[in-house]
């Protein structure tokens, strides 16, 4: 049995990638433009997690899932038992579960900040911010010994070689530095208008055609 909750073709393809090139946009907010209004993408802000010439990934951290709450999912991995009354920590009965994207929506990912870390299992992104795709980061969030900040996403965005950067060309995305207090600190319904305010961007400014000849 996999004690993974994320992609194994994604940790050998994406999440080993990294680079010292500054062109590459790991730890990087994209914020999709209206011309992707019609596609998964409407509307989301994405922390892109890993880029390089061999291709992007990244997840959606705007996009909560109504049919599925953080306990449901706890009791579907048999992390709390379901016979037992549930006592979870502050911070995990806060959580929600994410659509982190259009790949592979029944595997998650849990990007944290940078207190908890996992040996042979977290990527490190930035010095604030993490990845983990593993069970034991989720038991350790429901015993309240997990990373003090942490979204929970299931499936994710994939990009192939160039892919992203021709998305970008074409105005589909705009690139913006990533607080930690816009991923974990602003509500859900809020984050997209807070993204843009972070290029001085009002949102009633944006239309179908804008940045288009």
């Amino acid at each position: 049995m996999s004690h993974h909750i994320g992609v194994r073709g994604a940790r050998k393809s994406t999440l080993k990638m990294g680079s010292s090139q500054r062109s590459f946009l790991d730890g990087k907010l994209l914020i999709a433009m209206p011309s992707l209004e019609e596609g998964n993408f409407s509307r989301s802000v994405v922390y892109v997690c890993a880029h390089s010439a061999e291709g992007a990934m990244g997840l959606i951290i705007n996009k909560p899932l109504s049919h599925l709450s953080f306990t449901d999912l706890l009791m579907q991995l048999d992390i709390i038992d379901t016979d037992q009354p549930i006592r979870l920590p502050t911070t995990a009965r806060g959580m929600r579960v994410h659509r982190g994207g259009p790949v592979d929506t029944g595997r998650g990912f849990v990007l944290h900040s940078s207190d908890y870390h996992l040996e042979s299992a977290t990527l490190p992104i930035s010095e604030q911010l993490s990845l983990t795709a593993t069970l034991e980061v989720l038991r350790a969030i429901a015993e309240g010994r997990g990373p003090e900040r942490a979204l929970l996403t299931l499936g994710y965005a994939g990009w192939a070689p160039g892919q992203l950067e021709s998305e970008i060309q074409a105005n589909g995305w705009l690139v913006t530095e990533a607080d930690p207090r816009l991923i974990f600190e602003t509500d859900d319904d809020s984050r997209y208008k807070k993204a843009l305010a972070t290029l001085g961007i009002d949102m009633a400014s944006l239309s179908p055609v804008a940045g288009r000849a």
